[in-house]
């Protein structure tokens, strides 16, 4: 015990003064057990929520409730649904972004989170950042990588940490870690890893990760679909870029939201994925993007018949690279910024509307307007067209000339 003035002072200038560490949080089971656990290894635990979903005033409160009930000094609520808008749907709608042909990245916005806890981290004075991934997932190279291509800061990933030590399964540690501890554990967290933003949902675990059929309890989106009658809306497009729903101007982030609703009730963009992972094995997740494949599919339609297919192909081609970086954590390369010059100004002439009926799990494109559709005055694929027939004749003939002599010559 220290008595004297000078025993006193001494103490004081010899206690480990408690560092500070951001954490990304969303109030899931695994950044819920990252919070006590940081904290018992010393930290000061500043938890960061980066609401790239537009929840409500009630569920940030919620969220903000639930870090500091778990143990964090501070908590911050930090809007980020225009930079995701910005910086990562527009470019999936311009690029097709299609991860293997299926998956629309809606793990994007794991790139505005990191850039917003650095922000935080600046402001705070710290070096330290942790995140929730587990070592066998994709979103610690997403994490990782996205840190350090951002500045000199230490990692700390407490459940990699734990994963070296623990004996069972991640999750079943954590919900007893947590619950010996007095911590509440929601009931869906039992059984699904859920993930949310403005693209839409992303879930895993259970009898999804067993390669079983999902349980509706699953989803979340496309949970209950209300409507009986198919419905057709109309999405205006400038520059590549939807500007109009149903003839009303909204903002991007709001019209897309809004389209998420409007398709859900049609049962839309409920998918079920196994592809790749970065980390060398496969993966399987079920998805809803319902107002983003709406999206994407108007998009491509118009495309189709305003771009060359000059265009269309090489499009196809950086599309698909551009989405490679982002869902491979390679975001912040040089590439990803070439390609997006590309993107726009490829995107010019990408104006018009389109017509999409919606019914029964289905989004299909089934009238586009544009005054820059390709398409020749009075000709018609199979019907009429502004040329003479001994013409196509005759440009039959050059075309195919070279494999009309070489078939001979066998």
């Amino acid at each position: 015990m220290c008595i004297t003035n000078s025993d006193f002072w001494g103490c004081i200038m010899t206690k480990k003064v408690r560092e500070k560490v951001i954490l990304a949080f969303s109030g899931g089971l695994d950044t819920s057990f990252c919070v006590p656990w940081l904290k018992e290894q010393g930290y000061d635990v500043i938890t960061v929520f980066v609401n790239t979903a537009g929840f409500t005033t009630p569920k940030l409160g919620a969220i903000a409730k639930r870090a500091h009930d778990l143990g964090a000094v501070k908590h911050a609520n930090i809007p980020a649904e225009k930079d995701l808008y910005e910086k990562i749907v527009s470019y999936l709608i311009k690029a097709n972004g299609l991860y293997q042909g299926i998956y629309p990245q809606l793990c994007g916005d794991r790139y505005i989170i990191v850039e917003k806890c650095i922000e935080v981290a600046r402001r705070e004075r710290t070096q330290n950042i942790a995140h929730g991934c587990t070592a066998m997932g994709n979103d610690q190279i997403r994490f990782d990588v996205s840190i350090q291509a951002l500045g000199d800061y230490r990692i700390i990933a407490p459940i990699r940490d734990i994963q070296n030590t623990a004996s069972v399964q991640v999750r079943d540690y954590e919900i007893d870690y947590l619950r010996k501890r007095g911590f509440s554990i929601v009931q869906a967290h039992h059984k699904y890893s859920i993930n949310q933003n403005m693209l839409g949902v992303t879930i895993s675990g259970s009898e999804i990760d067993r390669y079983d059929e999902p349980s509706e309890e699953a989803f979340v989106l496309t949970k209950t679909v209300s409507a009986k009658q198919s419905e057709y809306i109309t999405i205006q497009f400038e520059h590549g870029m939807p500007v109009a729903l149903n003839g009303k101007k909204l903002p991007g982030a709001l019209l897309l939201k809004t389209l998420n609703g409007k398709a859900a009730a049609h049962g839309i963009g409920r998918f079920i994925y196994t592809g790749d992972c970065i980390i060398g094995i496969k993966g399987r997740i079920v998805f809803e993007c319902p107002g983003l494949h709406t999206l994407l599919v108007a998009h491509k339609a118009l495309e189709d018949a305003v771009l060359t297919k000059e265009q269309n192909q090489l499009k196809n081609l950086l599309g698909q690279k551009w989405a490679h970086l982002v869902y491979s954590g390679l975001y912040f390369d040089p590439l990803r910024n070439d390609i997006e010059q590309f993107l726009d100004s490829q995107q010019t002439y990408v104006t018009g509307t389109v017509t999409v009926k919606l019914h029964n799990g289905t989004a299909v494109p089934v009238k586009y307007s544009s005054p820059y559709i390709l398409q020749e005055k009075d000709t018609v694929y199979a019907q009429t067209a502004a040329w003479q027939p001994h013409e196509a004749e005759g440009y039959i003939k050059l075309f195919g000339m070279s494999t009309v002599l070489a078939s001979k010559r066998m």
